[in-house]
């Protein structure tokens, strides 16, 4: 696999090798030693999967304290834009985004590491998205920050009038009112 360090420290691309022939293809999607070597010691104690349709924007969520995330990120079918935003404030990139798209073309994972807030966009008809993370799901510790907050300024690539948003992220907190690590 290809680790490519994104502008945000912690944050990675990841593109696996594909192997290709006529009957299909074989990729390594996970290697516990080459992650450790490349990003760090991440003990991923649960995979997940969702299915969205055209224009469902989910996020830009985190949980906070020691519910906090980090996750493994990748598209089997369709395509979206991933987006994470940090918000360690200790960070030279505190409330700055970074984001990746992945498809099932391109194969490629993003790994957001604690400390961020994470969203997507689905750019295709539908997209299934898996995800590995080493933390469980706590509600009382989640926070969603507004998708069109001004101050991170994130540049969705359709209309908004085409955005299908939970209700939670109709009503998230603006950055400046977040919680941060």
């Amino acid at each position: 696999m290809n680790y490519i360090q994104t502008e945000i420290d912690g944050v990675w691309v990841i593109e696996p090798k594909v192997f290709q022939d006529a009957r299909g293809y074989f990729m390594e999607t996970f290697k516990d030693e080459e992650f450790r070597r490349n990003i760090g010691q991440v003990k991923f104690i649960q995979d997940n999967e969702s299915k969205s349709s055209f224009g469902v924007l989910r996020g830009l969520h985190y949980q906070k304290g020691e519910f906090s995330q980090a996750k493994l990120v990748r598209v089997i079918c369709g395509r979206a834009l991933d987006v994470a935003v940090d918000l360690r404030t200790s960070s030279p990139t505190f409330g700055k985004y970074v984001s990746v798209e992945l498809s099932e073309e391109n194969r490629r994972q993003f790994f957001i590491p604690r400390g961020f807030a994470h969203g997507f966009l689905v750019l295709s008809d539908e997209v299934v998205f898996t995800y590995k993370v080493d933390n469980v799901y706590a509600p009382q510790a989640e926070v969603s920050i507004r998708y069109d907050d001004p101050t991170i300024g994130i540049q969705w690539p359709i209309a908004e009038e085409q955005l299908l948003l939970s209700e939670k992220d109709r009503k998230a907190v603006l950055f400046q009112d977040a919680e941060y690590f």
